[in-house]
């Protein structure tokens, strides 16, 4: 496999057309609420996305208390660059901003499990996710 250079930038918020492309591209129902999915990203507590040659090819984010909490709702990394260790630098840039929090929390799809396990995350005992939803599988 040919080595990519990536860049990853934490806060800086991808234009529209870019954040379109990619969740697009995953098939994420956010992307048919652009302007929406956009003002989410400007507030969330943190954002970082990678980057290839200017072209948005990842992003994760995180909303907090900012002290205690951390919830990781969005991972997604374009299907083309799918599989070259993107999301797990994501998800460790993340993780480390919030390593000192008491309670780091995911809702992840049955398909993410062993990728969130490789990162610490474990199946939370005698708990369900549950949710109010609008959207398809994301």
């Amino acid at each position: 496999m040919e080595a990519i250079e990536i860049e990853i930038k934490f806060g800086v918020v991808p234009a529209k057309d870019q954040l379109f492309n990619l969740y697009n591209a995953n098939s994420w129902s956010s992307a048919k609420k652009l302007d929406t999915l956009a003002l989410a990203m400007q507030n969330s507590h943190s954002l970082v996305a990678a980057y290839h040659n200017d072209k948005l090819v990842g992003l994760a984010n995180a909303i907090s208390d900012g002290y205690l909490v951390v919830y990781f709702p969005h991972l997604l990394v374009h299907p083309e660059y799918q599989r070259k260790g993107i999301g797990t630098q994501l998800m460790n840039a993340l993780l480390t901003k919030y390593k000192d929090f008491h309670q780091k929390m995911i809702v992840a799809d049955q398909k993410a499990i062993d990728f969130y396990t490789k990162l610490g995350f474990y199946l939370a005992n005698n708990t369900s996710s549950m949710w109010i939803y609008e959207g398809g599988d994301h």
